[in-house]
């Protein structure tokens, strides 16, 4: 086999789709394994914000990240080697998850991995598919599971991008009344993946029908970003006090001016002037192995599936960020690294 290993790098801040370049790297060996890493040949990769959003910051990204860069966090593959430590995967396992965000890298032909980031993909299950689903699943679940019992009730903003889309599910497999907004298109999407109440933002004023409701809420989580001020203001009519206290959890991951005073505004104020009784809280998705087992085994059951808005292959990667960016995917964008696994199950796959 080849030592080559074909690899997408970003060499200097800037527009994603017009800097990256598909170049050839050294394949990563089994002797360069760590003792809790692996070695994956990765079939399928999940691209997210997080993905462009840093380098695209100009030359003030060179402080955070190195280039040249690799882009990517989620993949799906096969395993071909695993580091001493491991004992829970085995060489030739099928296995989805998500590459520490620290040293990203996962559009690429072969991607060493940490351990804590990756679980067994159950039979039956498309690794196209859930290439694109650690990190999106890991944030709807981290942002919804410790703040929720069976029968509460959950507002989720935007519910039918990567994020949203996850989040109905789990809120739903975890016992939620789940409303949530989202564009006149893609109603029908939330309500096929179980949202109890769907609000239609171009049609209606999401917050009057929020407020028509009550103190119900034992948790707003925002996937939107950009400008959640006005639903951060809100929480004092939306959010349960008692028995226990609501939460309201950002995961936008907005930069903007607004968002920021609306966020300083709504912690930094006593209520009586417009501040908030509750805190806002910024979700800060990590990687778990018990967390992905979970939402592998509601994969294996049914109750979640990963909904797909587009395929890329994988030399069509910068037209794939190009639809990211357009802010209008409905679920996860694929890059489909090794098309053939998707035909057939080739006993050649992973040869070392």
């Amino acid at each position: 086999m080849s030592s080559s290993n074909r690899a997408w790098q970003i060499p200097q801040p800037g527009n994603i789709s017009h800097n990256l370049k598909l170049v050839n790297t050294d394949r990563p060996t089994t002797e360069s394994l760590g003792k809790s890493e692996l070695l994956i040949e990765v079939a399928a990769v999940g691209i997210n914000p997080h993905d462009y959003k840093v380098v695209e910051m100009g030359g003030v990204s060179r402080t955070m990240v190195s280039y040249p860069r690799s882009p990517g966090l989620d993949y799906s593959g096969r395993v071909l080697a695993i580091g001493r430590k491991i004992n829970d995967v085995a060489v030739g396992d099928r296995v989805f998850g998500r590459m520490d965000p620290a040293r990203p890298g996962s559009l690429a032909e072969h991607i060493v991995v940490p351990h804590e980031g990756v679980t067994v993909l159950p039979e039956g299950l498309s690794l196209l598919h859930v290439g694109g689903a650690a990190t999106a699943a890991l944030a709807a679940y981290q942002s919804i599971a410790p703040y929720v019992k069976p029968g509460d009730r959950v507002f989720l903003n935007g519910g039918s991008g990567g994020v949203g889309t996850f989040a109905i599910q789990i809120a739903k497999a975890l016992g939620c009344h789940a409303t949530v907004s989202c564009s006149t298109a893609k109603v029908p999407l939330c309500e096929d993946l179980g949202a109890d109440e769907v609000i239609d933002y171009r049609a209606t004023s999401v917050m009057d029908r929020l407020r028509a409701a009550g103190k119900v809420f034992s948790l707003i989580a925002d996937y939107v970003g950009g400008s959640p001020a006005d639903l951060f203001a809100g929480c004092n009519d939306l959010l349960v006090s008692r028995p226990r206290k609501g939460h309201f959890i950002y995961v936008g991951g907005g930069t903007n001016a607004e968002a920021g005073f609306g966020m300083w505004a709504g912690t930094a104020l006593p209520s009586f002037l417009g501040g908030s009784k509750f805190k806002w809280e910024t979700q800060i998705t990590k990687n778990s192995p018990e967390d992905l087992a979970r939402i592998a085994e509601w994969m294996r059951e049914g109750r979640v599936r990963v909904v797909v808005d587009s395929v890329f292959g994988f030399e069509e990667v910068p037209a794939a960020f190009g639809r990211l960016k357009e802010r209008h995917a409905s679920g996860k964008i694929i890059i489909s690294v090794r098309p053939d696994e998707e035909k057939s199950e080739d006993p050649s796959f992973g040869g070392l």
